[in-house]
């Protein structure tokens, strides 16, 4: 079953599933900055637009764009800015 998720007041919204390569969400994020938790390993991948991002332990914040992916550890905290709206592929392992 799809499981719908809204974040920040509905700025962010994402549809999560479940299938063979594991869970994963489709989502999409309004222009703003926002900071995130983790329970698992992510792998984020940018499908629209750009995305700068502020990974732990990090002080310089690199931009990621259509097609990139980053990876956060489990248990982190991380930061991101869209300068306009933008969309992720998001698999927890």
């Amino acid at each position: 079953m799809l499981k719908v998720n809204e974040y920040f007041e509905g700025a962010v919204k994402s549809i999560a599933l479940e299938n063979e390569e594991g869970t994963a969400t489709i989502g999409v994020m309004e222009a703003g900055e926002y900071q995130f938790g983790t329970a698992t390993i992510e792998l984020m991948t940018i499908t629209s637009g750009s995305l700068d991002v502020l990974l732990p332990g990090e002080t310089d914040w690199k931009t990621y764009q259509t097609g990139e992916t980053f990876r956060v550890e489990k248990d982190l905290k991380f930061k991101v800015k869209a300068a306009q709206q933008v969309a992720y592929y998001c698999l927890y392992i």
